[in-house]
């Protein structure tokens, strides 16, 4: 299966609003948050209940991972890029809160500025639909193909600048530089160049399973396998946003 936040930034509006699309090479709806898949044709059971596999899809991102709406909302605001402010204001919105409760539930301000607020969010809404399609009408042009194609952002990225910027073609050209056996195998330095730090986290967070959660001994022992400082490498994967741990460092996850 591709990279969980591949398949999210590939996806159109409507798939995302939805949570999941539907995988012609799995035959079976996916997951965009954490890619557990549902085979087509196979009859998926809760509790007394039978559902079929696009339905039981549909459960699986209420039962697991809450709204769509709240899910994208708290993304990185350097993916969504709203300001707090306006992440509140769409929470608000979304619950149905007329602007003289807002401003109650703000502790201040006027009901004209939270008018203000909604016209300027629906105007930003007319404005991104027409990127879409200035964007999309980039993309029909006969030498598109001709363009480089980047390496997917993962969704839960702390940083969103240029060390990011990495095409297909750089990124296998960093692996096979820094992974001479292979990719399953141990790395040869680890890079100093951001870019370079980047590509090569980015493999080694392929090596943990996607819906589990490991200890710190677990991570440790796989990253060992990579290289021999595996301390640096798991700070690094946290702190680029591959892993996530709980505070008290009980549990680790890849957040692909």
């Amino acid at each position: 299966m591709k990279d969980v936040s591949e398949l999210f930034w590939n996806a159109s509006t409507e798939e995302i609003k939805r949570g999941y699309i539907f995988s012609d090479q799995e035959d079976a709806y996916v997951c965009l948050v954490c890619g557990k898949s549902f085979t087509k044709g196979i009859i998926y059971r809760e509790d007394e209940t039978f559902y079929e596999a696009e339905k039981f899809a549909s459960r699986h991102i209420a039962a697991e991972h809450g709204s769509m709406f709240h899910y994208l909302l708290n993304l990185n605001k350097k993916l969504t890029g709203l300001t707090d402010l306006q992440k509140q204001l769409l929470g608000f919105f979304h619950d149905g809160l007329s602007d003289k409760e807002i401003v109650g539930a703000l502790g201040g301000g006027s009901t004209s500025t939270i008018r203000n607020h909604r016209f300027t969010m629906r105007e930003r809404e007319k404005q991104a639909k027409v990127y879409l399609a200035l964007m999309g009408l980039l993309d029909q042009r006969p030498d598109a193909g001709k363009a480089p194609s980047f390496i997917a952002v993962p969704k839960s990225a702390t940083v969103l600048d240029e060390r990011f910027a990495i095409t297909e073609q750089e990124n296998e050209q960093f692996l096979k530089l820094y992974f001479s056996e292979g990719i399953d195998g141990p790395l040869n330095k680890f890079p100093k160049k951001e870019k370079r730090k980047i590509a090569i986290l980015r493999q080694l967070a392929t090596r943990f399973e996607a819906d589990r959660k490991y200890t710190e001994k677990e991570v440790n022992e796989v990253l060992k396998e990579a290289w021999h400082d595996y301390v640096t490498i798991r700070r690094y994967l946290i702190e680029y946003g591959f892993m996530k741990r709980h505070d008290d460092g009980s549990a680790y996850w890849v957040t692909r």
